[in-house]
């Protein structure tokens, strides 16, 4: 398995349809914000997706990004997107993911990193622990999940 930033590949068409054909409509989402370019905007400048890929299936695949769907935050930064295809879960592959970001995020200086979601009971397997819920953009409460990176 290995970890590649979408942005450096050569074919990134063929890994933006991979991620399109997952079965949840965030991954399409994520998809269309990097084809209209609207990822950078939304997330920041430096914004990246990861992928888990072993040989041509995308494992999994997470956006480390300066904001995210919470709007009027200095929290940063955040992991989003978060997504195991269904043949590849159960076994915390997403993990290598969060720890790779982690790892980034560490040697940038952060002292915490942060994970928006609707989801109880998965994140703080990797180190997270709740924070705080808050309004996402479109109003609805979202449970934010920090980690320390010290």
């Amino acid at each position: 398995m290995e970890i590649k930033q979408l942005s450096e590949l050569s074919d990134q068409n063929y890994w933006l349809s991979k991620i399109k054909s997952a079965d949840w409509r965030a991954a399409k989402y994520l998809a269309e914000l990097l084809e209209t370019k609207e990822f950078y905007t939304l997330c920041g400048s430096t914004s990246k997706v990861f992928l888990l890929i072993e040989n041509q299936d995308l494992i999994s695949f997470c956006t480390y990004a300066q904001k995210d769907d919470i709007p009027d935050t200095d929290l940063t930064p955040w992991i989003g997107f978060v997504y195991t295809f269904p043949q590849f879960r159960g076994k915390r592959r997403i993990g290598i993911l969060i720890e790779h970001i982690c790892s980034l995020a560490k040697n940038e200086g952060h002292k915490n990193i942060y994970i928006s979601t609707d989801q109880q009971g998965l994140y703080e397997n990797f180190g997270f622990s709740y924070d705080r819920t808050l309004k996402d953009r479109l109003g609805e409460d979202t449970l934010v999940y920090k980690r320390s990176l010290e």
